[in-house]
C-alpha cells in the first residue's frame, strides 16, 4: 500500500482496536460530524447517533479482515469484513459478519474523516 492507502488503512485499524478496547472516543475525531453511518438491522445514523450507539455496545471480540482501500484523489474507499461478538445497544447478544465500505475525505489541512459508512450481513 501507498502513502495514502496506509494512511486510511491505519486509521481503519486505529476504528477496529477502539471497538476491541470498548472506547469509541477513541475514534470519533475521525468520524465527519455530518457523517451518515448505516448498519444492518438501524436506520441511517448520524455521528451523535452513532456516537451514542457505539458507547452502548460491548464487544468481546472485534476483528476486520481484507481491508483494501482505495483512493480518488482526495477521496478513499475502504472495503473488508467486520466480525464481532458483544452485547448491542438493545442488549441483545450479537455474533455477526459484516462486509462494510468506509467513505474517507481529506479535510482542509490534510486530515481524512469518515463521511459515510455502511455494512451488511454476510449470510451464513
Amino acid at each position: 500500500m501507498g502513502g495514502t492507502e496506509q494512511a486510511v488503512a491505519d486509521l481503519e485499524h486505529k476504528w477496529m482496536l477502539s471497538q476491541r478496547a470498548n472506547n469509541p472516543d477513541a475514534i470519533a475525531a475521525y468520524i465527519a460530524d455530518k457523517a451518515v453511518i448505516t448498519a444492518p438491522d438501524t436506520k441511517p445514523l448520524d455521528k451523535a447517533g452513532f456516537m451514542k450507539e457505539q458507547k452502548a455496545t460491548k464487544y468481546s471480540s472485534v476483528d476486520y479482515n481484507d481491508v483494501k482501500v482505495n483512493v480518488f484523489g482526495d477521496t478513499a474507499i475502504a472495503t473488508g469484513t467486520f466480525k464481532g461478538k458483544g452485547a448491542g445497544a438493545d442488549g441483545k447478544s450479537f455474533d455477526t459478519t459484516e462486509y462494510f465500505t468506509d467513505t474517507w475525505i481529506k479535510m482542509p489541512g490534510g486530515k481524512w474523516q469518515c463521511v459515510a459508512s455502511h455494512s451488511s450481513t454476510v449470510k451464513k
